[in-house]
């Protein structure tokens, strides 16, 4: 078996989805009531048998190291180790200058674990994968990048990075950014891969890469932007079919799932997957869990004819009377009696006042929403008090 380092990029600065990430990077936004974004990048490579894994941070990342060196503890005894990493300015006087960069500045992780291949994945989407099924298509390909590419129609390709196939299937022969009218699949005209921003490298190929990215003035410095597309002009790159990845204990429904929750459009709509009686993306399976720490909190608790109905609902809180649907509760959160909370996502520790109405919003940690007050029903009368939309 081949020796595996686990690289988990999480220093993006998240800015489409502020005002989330205000005070916290991108990856340590809560999801899904218990978990946060890392998480699910994190469980993936463990669950695949990776125990030695690398988090890259930069920007405002107390609570992202945090909730790493608190929840993902792993058995120093047997070498493994799950560690933040932030940016330490080794290669000279700068920050991180992209996802290559981040890499390149911490080549010193790669020469103390001597890995024979590289996993590179993103901090901020939610899926499940067992990498271990495309290190052993890049092993097999003897390629020196392989892509993971998930299928998406043509007439969506605008919104991706679309990687073009060769005849066989395999060798990515261009890297297109955003195309307007790409090429559709060999076996699917009507869909084109597009990149899912995780990589399995064999370790002389990413550093020989980053060495030469790095010399070059002109590089953004980017995996995705430069790395990928050097890698393709040298014919060394393959494409993994997200789709051929069978993950233990998935359902018809929620196998290939994959969401990017860059905005706050596609944060909620991901949230609204989760909490129908058969959910778009099932967090309840227990073959192959997403791992997180769980505060001590007692079970929610739900008292005076209180209703809720397609919704998940975190320990430490009380429903008094009030009506939830299609929503996600956290921790410690209390909706009082006549309030309605319908197709939102409420983090750990909000209050929601007696007759409260709040509709298609999410409410940060800590918020209180007063007894009567009316949130996501008229639009512009929430812009006028300086809530954020998109």
């Amino acid at each position: 078996m081949p020796k595996v380092l686990g690289i988990v990029l999480a220093g993006g600065e998240g800015k489409r989805l502020m005002p989330l990430t205000l005070d916290r990077a991108k990856p340590a936004v809560p999801f899904g009531g218990s978990y946060r974004l890392i998480d699910f990048a994190l469980s993936n490579l463990v669950n695949a048998g990776y125990l030695q894994c690398a988090v890259l941070t930069q920007y405002k990342s107390h609570s992202l190291d945090r909730h790493i060196s608190v929840t993902w503890r792993m058995s120093t005894l047997l070498g493994n180790f799950v560690t933040p990493v932030p940016a330490q300015q080794r290669r000279g006087p700068q920050w991180y200058l992209g996802s290559a960069d981040a890499i390149y500045q911490s080549m010193n992780l790669i020469n103390d674990a001597h890995p024979d291949i590289i996993v590179v994945f993103g901090a901020d989407h939610v899926y499940r994968m067992d990498a271990s099924q495309m290190v052993r298509a890049h092993v097999e390909s003897g390629a020196g990048v392989t892509v993971a590419g998930i299928r998406v129609p043509r007439k969506e390709a605008y919104q991706f990075g679309v990687i073009k196939a060769a005849a066989d299937g395999l060798t990515i022969e261009e890297f297109l950014e955003k195309p307007a009218d790409p090429p559709g699949l060999a076996d699917s005209p009507d869909e084109v891969f597009a990149s899912m921003g995780n990589y399995v490298f064999s370790t002389d190929v990413l550093v020989d890469a980053l060495e030469k990215d790095a010399a070059d003035p002109n590089s953004r410095h980017d995996m995705g932007g430069d790395i990928i597309p050097m890698l393709v002009g040298q014919q060394k790159a393959c494409v993994y079919d997200f789709k051929d990845n069978v993950v233990p204990g998935a359902t018809d429904r929620d196998r290939d799932y994959w969401r990017d929750v860059g905005t706050l459009d596609s944060y909620h709509e991901a949230h609204l997957d989760l909490v129908s009686v058969e959910p778009i993306f099932n967090l309840y399976n227990t073959d192959w869990p997403i791992f997180t720490s769980h505060p001590q909190l007692p079970g929610a608790k739900f008292v005076e004819n209180a209703f809720a109905r397609d919704t998940i609902v975190c320990g430490g809180s009380i429903v008094s009377g009030a009506n939830v649907d299609s929503s996600v509760i956290g921790s410690n959160v209390y909706v009082g009696a006549g309030a309605k909370v319908e197709r939102s996502v409420i983090f750990d520790n909000v209050t929601i006042g007696r007759g409260a109405i709040v509709r298609n919003a999410i409410l940060d940690k800590n918020v209180i929403v007063p007894d009567g007050m009316v949130i996501g029903v008229d639009v512009e009368e929430d812009r006028r008090r300086g809530f954020h939309g998109q």
